[in-house]
Formats: structure tokens, C-alpha cells, sequence
């Protein structure tokens, strides 16, 4: 399992949300390239970022923070928020992004999802974002009439790169993630599951390598990094242990 420390941006800086409100961030680095670097020299081996701004405005908004970031690390970067056409996927894809993440337009328009799969194949991840079991949309503004898992299953046909699962309830609180409904998520389909969301602890991080077994492959971490409360060299340890 791998650890994948998370880069959340918002006008140009790396900050953390609680429970995805945008009104509600702490900035962490001004510098998120630099940010990146000390995390791969922490033993990081992905980064994840997110483009919060672009995530709630539909468009890229931070695509020169973005350059750096992927121009800063010798590793793969995987990026969300705000990718809505396949414009913007060559684009980053261009950039040197490994992976998009695609989350809004999965769970609004997914066979076009499918085939932006198939015309980029190994490099679309999906964000689903649950709140209560429903797919989350819109920057978690707004709840699908889908569940998480008819989701998955619609899109499992694609062959996605990964499932980037996220429990909102759980998101930035500092509560721990939900193990039970990670796991249903995870065995209901074929396609590796990254888990992100609530893990606040080295004990979090414990509990969720047993997961793998149900397909679980990676824990996305944020603010449990940037405040120590996890020491990123040590989970990066016990996940490859």
C-alpha cells in the first residue's frame, strides 16, 4: 500500500479545507512545489493534488501552480478539480500529470466519462465523494441521485485507473476514517480503491492496511500531515512494511 500525501489549492497555495468548504481552508505552504519536494524527500512516491478553485468553477484555475508542482518531483502526480472535457485532460496529461481524477462529470455524465477512459486508458482516475452513502458533486456542494457503489459499478466498465474514495463526513476532521463503509465500497468492485478522507493518526493508518486485501491500494493523507500529527516517513514505513 502506498501513502499519498495530498496538495490542496486554492488562489495559488497549498491549503486544507474542513469537510470541503471552501469558506472554511487553512493555509499550510504558500509555496505548493516546494511543499511537493519536501514530502518526496519524506519518502512520498505519488503526490495527489487537487485545484479546489477549479473544482467548484468547472475550469482549471491553478495550472501554473500545477506546472511546478509536476516540474518540482520526479514522482507520479495525480490532479482533480475542475476537469470537464478532454481539452483539459491532454492538457495536463501534456503538462506531465500521470493521472486525472474526474468527479463532478463521472457522476453527472458518465458514458462520457467511459470514453474518456478508454481515449486516455490507464491515466482517468474517479473521484467519488460520499456523503451519507450519495455521491457527492459540484465541489460537495451538491448530492447525485447515486449511490457510491451503483457509481463505481457504472464505471468499472471503463477500466479506471483507480476509485479515489472519500467519506465528506469524515474529510478534514480529524476523526478517523470509516473503515465499514470503505470496505463495502472496495469489494464491490475490481478497479483499485485509494482511500482518502478522516485518517488523522498513525493508528488510522493501521487500521486501513488490512483493507488491501479488499482492494484498497492507497490512503490519500492531508491535514494529519501538515499538522504532525502523522509523520509522513513513518506511515510511508508501516504501509510498505
Amino acid at each position: 500500500m502506498i501513502i499519498i500525501p495530498a496538495i490542496d489549492l486554492k488562489e495559488g497555495k497549498c491549503v486544507r479545507l474542513r469537510q470541503g468548504k471552501m469558506d472554511s481552508s487553512t493555509v499550510f505552504n504558500e509555496d505548493p512545489a516546494a511543499q511537493a519536494r519536501l514530502w518526496v524527500d519524506s519518502g512520498a512516491s505519488r503526490i495527489h493534488v487537487v485545484d479546489l478553485d477549479g473544482s467548484v468553477g468547472g475550469t482549471p484555475v491553478n495550472l501554473r501552480q500545477i506546472e511546478r508542482i509536476v516540474n518540482a518531483v520526479r514522482v507520479p502526480v495525480q490532479l482533480g478539480g475542475g476537469i470537464r472535457n478532454v481539452e483539459t485532460i491532454r492538457m495536463y496529461l501534456d503538462t506531465g500529470i500521470n493521472t486525472v481524477i474526474l468527479g463532478t462529470l463521472a457522476a453527472k455524465e458518465p458514458d462520457r466519462v467511459l470514453g474518456f477512459m478508454r481515449q486516455f486508458p490507464g491515466h482517468v482516475a474517479v473521484g467519488i465523494d460520499a456523503k451519507s452513502g450519495l455521491v457527492a458533486i459540484h465541489g460537495w456542494t451538491e448530492s447525485a441521485d447515486i449511490t457510491a457503489i451503483q457509481l463505481a459499478s457504472h464505471l468499472s466498465e471503463g477500466s479506471p485507473a483507480a476509485f479515489i474514495y472519500t467519506d465528506i463526513d469524515r474529510d478534514g476532521m480529524m476523526r478517523g476514517p470509516n473503515i465499514g463503509a470503505t470496505r463495502e465500497f472496495a469489494i464491490s468492485t475490481n478497479t483499485p480503491v485509494i482511500l482518502s478522507g478522516g485518517v488523522s493518526t498513525i493508528s488510522d493508518v493501521e487500521m486501513i492496511l488490512p483493507l488491501e486485501k479488499d482492494g484498497v491500494m492507497g490512503i490519500i493523507i492531508g491535514r494529519a500531515l501538515y499538522e504532525g500529527k502523522i509523520d509522513l516517513k513513518e506511515a510511508v514505513r508501516l504501509a510498505e512494511g
